[in-house]
């Protein structure tokens, strides 16, 4: 009886989070109407009604939103009751879902995935790379590398790392259009912009130098939503490019590439995990996150410290 009261309190939770039954029986790999019957269980015992249906969505009633705080927690407890008996043991396993961007993912976190899955074997990633802004309680995600300024008030952040970025084109693209001397160059030669794919808004990229400043904000001749793609472009000759320095350094090292305005700088981009505040972090989630922090404070294309 207790563990079927908790397969059905984990059950409710998943539709809380995914706000339909359909989303949870996928995301708990369970029939629609094994949900549903566990749900219904769940109300009968309780005696109260804990969730709202309408044919477009599936809400909590306040006893239900409520009820969810409490159940999350003992589910989360749970969780780790279970890590930490496999901890005893020298053990730390189960799944870990993240999400990152793809230069971070690609160029940074994928490569050294054999040191993490040989230090963890039991703990199995689920890592999805993409500039998609995911809604981490919604689609069950564990934790997030993200760039930028995080806002979301629902999130523990900590800070982890910067992207920085640089200028740079082709030596056949130069050879053609000049080498710039000085930023205000730039608007002569052509751009290859981008733009984030989860918005579509272009990114304007700005260099100083000490007190100098200057902000490239003609239209590029080419638009890109994905930093491989304008590196394959700029290494084809079509542009001056503004690139992930983790991105451009392959390309540099076979002289595909050279840096464009060296001595002027952009701004980094800063780097947080985050996870939900609603969540415990457990065992083998703070396994992951730790790892990760510690990976990019050793590599100085990606550290926190200039």
């Amino acid at each position: 009886m207790a563990l079927d009261r908790l397969e059905a309190m984990r059950a409710f939770c998943r539709i809380v989070e995914v706000g339909s039954f359909s989303g949870a029986a996928d995301s708990l790999s369970l029939a629609k109407t094994t949900v549903s019957g566990k749900i219904q269980a769940l109300e009968n015992l309780l005696g109260i009604r804990l969730l709202h249906r309408t044919t477009r969505k599936v809400s909590p009633t306040p006893e239900g939103a409520a009820y969810y705080i409490r159940a999350r927690a003992v589910i989360d407890d749970v969780d780790e009751l279970e890590a930490s008996t496999s901890q005893s043991r020298n053990v730390v396993r189960g799944r870990v879902r993240i999400e990152m961007p793809s230069p971070v993912g690609i160029l940074f976190v994928v490569p050294a995935l054999s040191e993490f899955a040989s230090t963890f074997p039991e703990i199995h990633l689920d890592i999805g790379c993409s500039e998609r802004v995911v809604d981490l309680v919604q689609e069950g995600v564990d934790c997030a590398i993200r760039g930028g300024t995080i806002t979301d008030q629902d999130l523990v952040c900590r800070p982890i790392g910067q992207m920085r970025f640089c200028f740079c084109a082709s030596p056949r693209y130069l050879d053609s259009a000049g080498i710039p001397d000085t930023p205000w160059d730039l608007p002569n030669h052509k751009h290859l912009g981008f733009k984030f794919p989860a918005t579509d808004r272009r990114f304007v990229p700005t260099l100083t130098r000490g007190s100098d400043s200057f902000t490239l904000d003609h239209q590029p001749s080419m638009y890109f939503n994905n930093g491989s793609a304008t590196a394959a472009a700029a290494v084809s000759g079509l542009g001056v490019a503004f690139l992930p320095t983790a991105e451009a350094v392959p390309h540099f090292k076979t002289g595909a590439l050279v840096r464009v305005l060296p001595d002027w700088q952009m701004a980094s981009m800063p780097l947080s995990i985050v996870y939900p505040y609603t969540r415990h972090l457990s065992a083998r989630v703070r396994a992951f996150t730790d790892w990760v922090t510690l990976l990019m404070a050793s590599d100085p294309l990606w550290s926190l410290s200039d």
